[in-house]
């Protein structure tokens, strides 16, 4: 009898611990995803950039100011390494003018297959028409078109100075003319023509090079602002939805979950929606419009200027766009 219960036991142990082995591979915890390093994104320096945009003053089409922009956002993506091809064309506004316009376009590694396309506009609007005094003086536009560019060119710095390998090709489009749509107070309803995105709607119809495609693109405009947040943009999720996931999830793993909302929000025109439907490239837009109170308070007044931009803000963005940059 003893014999026959020290074989039992046996047989019970030996049982017991495949049991325990079988168990502990079952409730094993997944791997923790594995994420590719990323160089560092100065907020600091994306502000320089916004406020060197600031003092050439409002960056209206046909004025001086503008072309000497225009002149320092090609020097600055130059000085970077990048190619840069200028894209000159001509488009009438909502009001009859002819506007000499011009697109930047500047590339990083030119010559890789994959490519992901970063934007932003760099035009300023001619009037504030949301405000309340000087509403036919143009505006600063340091969020409005010039924090999207702080952060793009402050990208383009870190990519073509860091050591760290990126397995893509990048192109950075500044779009002009994006911010001259009709006056709130006359414009018009179901019209055909969109005088907004000018720019845009000339590139995503005649881009810089022939055939020219890029994986996903993301368009950043007023991302500089304190306090801002940015929820799930509906073209951006009619047309990119996975790419809108994976970005937002980027921010979060990057502990931004206060900035980069879960919840989706109405349809924007904004540049990203002709870059879809005429380039046929899924671009998403990260931009400061909230389903509750629209755009914010500065929008299209004399508010939009230094006094607004937060580096933090900033800092949030250009990290986040940063980051997936470098996970393809």
């Amino acid at each position: 009898m003893k014999s026959k219960y020290w074989i039992l036991g046996l047989l019970l142990l030996f049982f017991g611990a495949a049991c325990e082995r079988t168990g502990s591979q079952e409730t094993v915890p997944p791997a923790e995803i594995s994420y590719n390093a990323v160089p560092s994104f100065s907020g600091d320096s994306a502000y320089s950039y916004i406020q060197r945009q600031v003092d050439f003053g409002p960056r209206v089409p046909n004025t001086p100011e503008h072309q000497e922009a225009a002149a320092w956002f090609i020097e600055k993506f130059s000085s970077f390494g990048l190619e840069v091809q200028p894209q000159k064309f001509t488009a009438k506004t909502h009001d009859g003018l002819t506007w000499n316009l011009t697109n930047i376009i500047a590339s990083h590694n030119p010559s890789a297959k994959k490519r992901i396309l970063l934007a932003a506009h760099w035009d300023t609007r001619r009037i504030a028409d949301k405000d309340t005094e000087r509403i036919s003086e143009p505006i600063d536009g340091a969020n409005d078109g010039g924090s999207g560019v702080g952060v793009l060119l402050e990208i383009a710095r870190v990519i073509s100075s860091s050591e760290l390998p990126l397995n893509v090709g990048v192109d950075f489009i500044l779009f002009d003319g994006e911010d001259d749509g009709e006056p709130e107070h006359t414009r018009r309803q179901n019209s055909s023509q969109i005088w907004w995105c000018l720019g845009s709607q000339h590139w995503s119809k005649n881009p810089h090079q022939a055939g020219y495609g890029a994986y996903f693109g993301i368009l950043v405009d007023m991302v500089g602002g304190k306090g801002a947040r940015f929820y799930k943009e509906g073209y951006s999720m009619q047309y990119a939805k996975n790419v809108v996931d994976k970005v937002w999830r980027y921010g979060h793993h990057l502990g931004h979950s206060d900035f980069f909302i879960m919840r989706q929000t109405e349809a924007i025109t904004d540049d990203h929606l002709f870059v879809n439907q005429d380039a046929n490239i899924p671009m998403i837009n990260i931009i400061e419009y909230s389903p509750d109170y629209g755009f914010g308070h500065y929008h299209h007044t004399h508010a939009d200027n230094m006094d607004l931009i937060d580096r933090k803000t900033l800092q949030v963005v250009g990290e986040t766009v940063l980051f997936a940059l470098y996970q393809e």
